[in-house]
């Protein structure tokens, strides 16, 4: 019988190799992130589309430069179809992943899937060309992370 703790305790340490997933974005289209070696990654989950704080933490997303080598990946236990109507509506220009099934299966590996919930924590990691985490964040469902962090946490990194 498995033990529910509520919240994955071993999220990716910094320095560690960021797990490989391949999940399909908002257009059904597959996104692995070893394919995207030789940029930089701001791997952001959150817990659902159409949620306030979400919402705004995404906005913030779009608004921000951050340069021709990084590339945003946000991750959500939300269907496909409904991270397509989101980006959509909010004109998000960067890739929406659904880990909608298995469910939660990324979020786990990252350590910010919350059991109980059903759900992803607001986990954020920055991972350099090579694949490494060099950064990382994990805020709990109720606290919106800040983009300026991000943004300053991506200069560190050469």
């Amino acid at each position: 019988m498995r033990q529910d703790m509520g919240v994955n305790a071993h999220p990716v340490e910094v320095g560690a190799p960021a797990p490989d997933f391949e999940l399909q974005d908002q257009h059904g289209a597959p996104v692995r992130l070893s394919g995207l070696r030789g940029r930089k990654v701001v791997l952001v989950f959150y817990p659902l589309a159409f949620s306030g704080i979400c919402g705004s933490e995404l906005d913030a997303l779009r608004d921000t430069a951050f340069g021709d080598d990084v590339r945003v990946l946000t991750v959500s236990v939300d269907s496909v179809f409904t991270l397509r109507a989101w980006a959509d509506r909010e004109g998000y220009p960067f890739s929406l992943l659904s880990d909608f099934w298995p469910h939660g299966q990324v979020a786990q590996a990252y350590g910010v899937f919350d059991d109980t919930k059903g759900l992803a924590r607001r986990g954020t990691f920055i991972i350099d060309g090579e694949g490494v985490t060099r950064w990382s964040v994990i805020n709990p469902i109720s606290a919106a992370r800040d983009v300026a962090d991000y943004v300053k946490a991506l200069a560190d990194i050469h």
